[in-house]
């Protein structure tokens, strides 16, 4: 089953005219331009830095932990800015370029190709859509939607939630990627196997990540050591892209669909859906916005996505004042740590087996 929204696009247009205009505006291109080259080189320097450092500063372990952590916010980063913008195609006007940056995520271990279906496609075509949204399906061990089961152990959820957020990229570099393309599906959807560049780009990818990250430092680590610090960089890695992503959609604020309960189709138009299934966060901290690849701006991101998010701060105004006008719910958290806590309300609320009609229906 598929999900059709209305056909109405007159928030949609409205939007797009008034951004339209801002653009015009500003003179400025719609990608990032020399800003977000220079940015892409400075995350790569700290990255590179940071990993060399790991390999050849410390004499003792506790000497690497500084430097293990400073890795895994870089590569996080990388994340946000980089390979985010190229798989969006709004890192460059060329296709070629945005095909690069965001074979970035290849080298650091994930799959472009399976990235750009599961978030390109399912997610931004469908967010917080049970049924739809493989983004917000975590499996047994979390429930994050009314229409989910309840486990007991779900009450437990806010608690243990955190710490396996850090394993996401463990489980992109192990499982998900292979189980994925081994099956021509992610979730319940079917997608096309890759093939050619994409195939060799997939299989180069996780070559070199392997390479870089287990067996080039067994030679200067044992094995037991490099496998220890690989967990604490991705586990920073993971709990950074794991927050910026429940801290938009994971909360109270956000509205939420079923599939089999729309009998797929809905009366409200695609645009309108991305505002209410997504909530901005500490938009006045200009180092989070920074850091973050524009990323707490996620309302504008969504209706935007082939936008270089280097403008996404300066149109959150317009957003906002067209979904005032047309009383289209706009939901923000002015605070990072106001964020923080919506989404540890939610999984605490989720947790309980009274949330759940399914868990009442049984």
């Amino acid at each position: 089953m598929k999900l059709q929204y209305s056909r109405d696009r007159s928030f949609q247009k409205e939007l797009q005219s008034r951004v339209d205009r801002h653009m015009a505006a500003t003179g400025r291109p719609r990608h990032g331009g020399a800003r977000i080259h220079a940015k892409t080189a400075l995350l790569l320097t700290w990255a590179v830095s940071s990993y060399w450092a790991l390999l050849t500063l410390p004499t003792r372990w506790f000497e690497a932990l500084p430097l293990a952590v400073s890795l895994g916010l870089a590569i996080a980063g990388i994340g946000f800015n980089v390979f985010h913008d190229g798989n969006h195609g709004s890192y460059s006007g060329s296709r070629k370029l945005n095909r690069l940056m965001g074979w970035a995520l290849d080298l650091l271990g994930g799959s472009s190709y399976v990235w750009r279906w599961k978030h390109n496609v399912f997610h931004h075509s469908f967010p917080n859509v049970h049924g739809l949204d493989d983004d917000v399906d975590l499996g047994e061990l979390c429930r994050m939607s009314q229409d989910q089961p309840h486990r007991p152990y779900h009450r437990l959820q806010h608690i243990y939630m955190w710490p396996l957020y850090g394993l996401l990229a463990a489980k992109w570099h192990f499982i998900d990627d292979f189980v994925a393309v081994a099956r021509g599906q992610i979730g319940d959807h079917p997608f096309p196997r890759p093939r050619g560049l994409d195939l060799a780009a997939f299989i180069g990818g996780k070559l070199a990540f392997f390479a870089w990250t287990f067996v080039l430092p067994s030679f200067f680590f044992s094995v037991p050591l490099v496998i220890l610090f690989y967990f604490l960089v991705t586990g920073v890695q993971s709990v950074m892209m794991s927050a910026v992503f429940q801290l938009a959609h994971a909360n109270g604020e956000s509205n939420w669909l079923t599939l089999e309960k729309t009998a797929g189709e809905v009366q409200t138009e695609w645009a309108i859906h991305q505002v209410e299934t997504t909530v901005d966060f500490a938009r006045g901290n200009r180092l989070l916005t920074w850091y973050t690849g524009g990323l707490n701006h996620q309302v504008e991101h969504h209706l935007f996505p082939t936008l270089s998010h280097l403008h996404l701060p300066a149109i959150a105004g317009i957003v906002q004042e067209v979904c005032k006008e047309q009383g289209v719910t706009y939901n923000e958290h002015p605070t990072l740590w106001a964020a923080l806590l919506s989404h540890q309300r939610w999984l605490r609320s989720m947790g309980k087996p009274e949330s759940s009609p399914i868990a009442k229906a049984a």
